[in-house]
């Protein structure tokens, strides 16, 4: 069963991962709205209904490997890889920049789907298309559970999202819940 829009928005929030506040996001901007997928992703019914509706788009090319960044993109890579039967592997920080590690490793000529939770700016993932791309493999495509950018956010390649949405979010400088003297909270993975 494929999930429509409005489904997969109702399980966000079933789940409480639909959060409204005020938020330090993981690319440094501001925002009242904030989707914690690891609340809903905890939920392997769920998890594998969002991320069958990435790799039933991705079925029919050939992928070898998924790949995505820790930690929010891990669970949807995992599950992804599952669903098509492949390998899956993660990209993690270390000094403050994605790389390869835990002997993760990829060959040149390698077909290679990324996968992310939430894509805002895009940039953790334009970071995993360029370790793909510097070790001589291939992106075939980018799937991710949620485009806050309501597809502005292009990566160059066949790309999908299980929803669209476009959430407002700020320059700390221009924040107007900063300015209403709201504190912000950073609830995802990554130090900002």
């Amino acid at each position: 069963m494929t999930l429509n829009e409005k489904e997969i928005l109702e399980l966000f929030k079933k789940t409480g991962a639909l959060l409204n506040g005020h938020f330090l996001l993981t690319s440094g901007r501001h925002s009242g709205v904030y989707f914690q997928c690891a609340k809903v992703l905890q939920f392997p019914e769920y998890a594998e209904k969002l991320c069958s509706i990435i790799a039933e788009e991705f079925k029919d090319i050939k992928i070898d490997t998924v790949i995505a960044p820790a930690i929010g993109g891990i669970v949807v890579g995992q599950e992804v890889a599952r669903l098509l039967n492949k390998r899956s592997i993660f990209a993690e920080r270390e000094d403050k920049k994605l790389k390869l590690r835990r002997g993760f490793s990829l060959e040149a000529g390698e077909k290679v789907l990324v996968c992310e939770d939430v894509v805002t700016t895009g940039g953790s993932v334009f970071e995993v298309i360029d370790i793909v791309k510097n070790a001589g493999a291939e992106v075939v495509g980018v799937g991710f559970i949620v485009d806050r950018s309501n597809g502005a956010i292009q990566f160059g390649y066949p790309q999908v999202s299980t929803v669209k949405m476009n959430v407002v979010s700020y320059l700390p400088e221009d924040c107007p819940l900063c300015k209403e003297g709201t504190p912000a909270v950073k609830p995802g993975s990554r130090k900002v």
